[in-house]
């Protein structure tokens, strides 16, 4: 069950909201059965946006940093959740080594927020039962490295040692390996060929590999399911996307892929308006282009008509052409958010491990408007606070009247991110063949 939390949003998407309420229990027995047949993956982050009209993921995080900013009383549930994890992958497990991103020690300061998230996640598995160090694997760490971090905490980060089959530090033999690094700048070889130890996520869920548009392909599948359950348009809770391999983003780039952004760019606001005449929506449609790995949140361009793809803010290029490695761009639909908090846009982030939500926060940014990424510099965070009342949906309660009853909604959305990443991680393990 996922926790009941207060939510800036008390307007309605009622008819929806009900809906979800009264099919609770068809909604919960569904998702376990779905857990019967597949794995989630360990953790998970998902960004949501809530339109009024439809409710839906716009990113799916499967390294997820942030961990920091869930507060002291969502740790009992991450605590729960990752014992349930640990138990299923190694329940015998003692050490638990954790990889973070690259840093480098000369500029450790610009890493303090990133570095709060890792000392979270250390706490959160050393009250699982684990021995939790922190292992680095960027080159300039040759010696451990002790942080000192806001608050007066402090992060020691040690240099892995890896023997022929097995990754650790020194006088530390891990069981279980769990990666807050998410590959974008590839595998490297230090974490291949690893097969006596677990690696959480797998390698195939890291950037250098993964794809938003398998991703959300996958999701739009699980969500048709539940659709069909609920008895509701699919697309209230699902972003519709295209997809371009190709797209150089050069300053005289007339190649195919460019006409391949521009015709999608076109079919996909067709489809928009479509639905919007269909609803009686107003809004003027708008698709989001971004690059389809990676999730720095740079170069993602917001377009209202393809006539704009011809004269493309030069500044929205270089961002895309100074991300090396795109393989293709992923063109989505554009959902607004009519969040707010503190009188600056905000949308929801639900945090999940193993099946379970145990929180979330939300990401505002003051400088953004409704239809723009609100993932970049200048964001700021937002804790999902705890109400005290009671921790489990109200039945019964109007729609729009009962916050806890949204985040039930943004719950089951989020777990519906959760359960098409387990079914894209299925479909691109290298090593299925072994199991079949």
């Amino acid at each position: 069950m996922v926790p009941h939390l207060i939510t800036a949003l008390t307007g309605p998407i009622n008819e929806l909201e009900q809906r979800v309420l009264d099919s609770m229990p068809a909604i919960e027995r569904w998702f376990r059965l779905e857990w019967m047949e597949h794995t989630p993956p360990f953790y998970c982050s998902v960004d949501i946006r809530n339109a009024g009209f439809k409710l839906a993921p716009v990113d799916t995080n499967l390294f997820p940093g942030g961990w920091d900013h869930l507060t002291p009383e969502m740790l009992p549930l991450a605590v729960q959740a990752s014992m349930a994890a640990v138990e299923k992958i190694c329940p015998e497990a003692r050490n638990l080594l954790l990889i973070p991103e690259n840093i480098d020690p000369a500029n450790a300061g610009r890493n303090t927020f990133y570095l709060s998230n890792i000392a979270q996640l250390q706490r959160i598995f050393h009250m699982t039962g684990l021995n939790v160090r922190i292992g680095s694997i960027s080159p300039s760490i040759k010696k451990n490295t002790t942080i000192a971090l806001p608050g007066g905490e402090s992060i020691t980060l040690e240099p892995v040692v890896r023997s022929k089959t097995r990754l650790g530090l020194k006088d530390f033999d891990p069981c279980t390996i769990l990666l807050n690094n998410d590959l974008s700048a590839g595998i490297p070889g230090i974490l291949e060929d690893i097969h006596e130890q677990y690696l959480l996520p797998p390698l195939h869920a890291g950037w250098s590999l993964r794809r938003k548009s398998r991703h959300f392909k996958s999701y739009e599948e699980v969500a048709k399911r539940l659709g069909k359950l609920l008895g509701i348009d699919p697309w209230l809770i699902t972003p519709m996307h295209e997809q371009c391999e190709g797209v150089a983003f050069s300053d005289t780039d007339t190649d195919s892929g460019l006409e391949c952004l521009s015709s999608n760019v076109d079919t996909l606001l067709a489809r928009i308006r479509r639905k919007y005449k269909e609803y009686g929506i107003k809004e003027k449609p708008f698709v989001v282009v971004k690059a389809d790995n990676g999730t720095d949140g740079k170069g993602i361009m917001t377009v209202r008509d393809a006539k704009d793809l011809q004269v493309l803010n030069e500044r929205a290029r270089a961002k895309l052409r100074a991300q090396k490695n795109i393989p293709s761009v992923i063109i989505q639909e554009g959902v607004l958010t009519h969040e707010r908090m503190h009188d600056a846009v905000a949308e929801p982030v639900v945090y999940m491990m193993d099946r379970y939500v145990v929180g979330g926060f939300y990401r505002i940014h003051a400088e953004r408007s409704e239809d723009e990424n609100l993932n970049a510099p200048g964001a700021s965070y937002v804790p999902l606070a705890f109400d005290q009342s009671t921790q489990l949906p109200q039945p019964g309660a109007k729609p729009g009247a009962s916050v806890p009853n949204r985040f039930y909604m943004y719950g089951v959305v989020a777990r519906l991110g959760l359960l098409a990443s387990s079914y894209e991680l299925e479909a691109t393990d290298p090593e299925a063949e072994v199991y079949a």
